[in-house]
């Protein structure tokens, strides 16, 4: 998540916070449901947003007010979180709600524990099921279809499938935060390798790789970039043979087909 000044202060004193609620016992699968609404709330009530962002406003005043209007409807180590970002400043009123979204994120991706590396598969694993079906795509993205079907949808084909951080993301990805689905799903998994610090390396080869192939992969990118690497693994017949990684804006390309397009250019030149 990319924010400037203020409000990237804010969100790295916040993301200590939720931190050390979660090292003393919180529930992270509720404060990743809490903050999650509360970020909903802030984008629906903008009156509420202008109190909240507002430093001519005492701060206590503001703790008061989300106080009386949370208090008892959420963990009280997510109103902990949210009355501690209320006092923050902000850059633009809007980062709030956008941090306490991504907050809610990374609650949820620790919620899933020692099966984060499964979470991300999940989320990859989704996330191309919809990018391969335009049925399921259309569906999620009818605006005639509310977000309780769209999510009923979700659950209907994850239930009992997947972890439950991957139902709750999968269903947030639905809010519309995000341009698209696959975007939301695409940053979630940013956001699981980030929480675990972790990069995301995308292959594509031409045929599956056996668990040995993999390990002996993601030793050497580790190696390279100097942190564990999450591997998303696509089959690519455009591959033909070899392989390409993508690492954020690296890609590096031992393919057969890069082989021969490079053959081809050094004959033409």
């Amino acid at each position: 998540m990319q924010l400037r000044g203020a409000s990237a202060d804010a969100l790295a004193a916040l993301s200590d916070l939720l931190g050390s609620k979660l090292q003393g016992g919180a529930d992270a699968a509720r404060v990743g449901d809490d903050l999650f609404t509360v970020a909903g709330l802030f984008r629906a009530e903008p009156g509420l947003r202008r109190v909240a962002t507002d430093l001519s406003i005492d701060a206590s005043a503001k703790q008061g007010l989300v106080g009386g209007i949370l208090t008892g409807k959420i963990d009280p180590a997510s109103l902990d979180i949210v009355s501690e970002a209320v006092t923050r400043r902000w850059t633009s009123a809007r980062d709030l709600a956008n941090s306490l979204e991504h907050l809610s994120e990374m609650a949820t991706v620790k919620s899933a524990g020692t099966e984060s590396a499964r979470l991300s598969d999940e989320l990859f694993a989704f996330a191309q099921a919809v990018n391969d079906n335009p049925t399921l795509r259309d569906a999620l993205s009818d605006p005639a279809r509310s977000v309780d079907d769209k999510a009923t949808l979700v659950r209907s084909l994850l239930d009992g499938k997947a972890l439950p951080a991957t139902i709750t993301l999968a269903q947030q990805a639905l809010a519309g935060t995000y341009r698209t689905v696959a975007v939301a799903l695409t940053t979630y998994q940013q956001v699981a390798a980030q929480v675990h610090d972790e990069r995301v390396a995308t292959v594509r080869v031409a045929h599956p790789l056996t668990d040995s192939e993999r390990q002996r992969l993601s030793d050497a990118l580790s190696r390279q970039y100097d942190r564990q690497l999450h591997l998303n693994v696509l089959i690519d017949p455009d591959v033909i043979g070899g392989i390409r990684v993508e690492i954020g804006d690296d890609v590096i390309d031992g393919t057969v087909a890069s082989r021969l397009d490079e053959a081809r250019r050094k004959l033409a030149g």
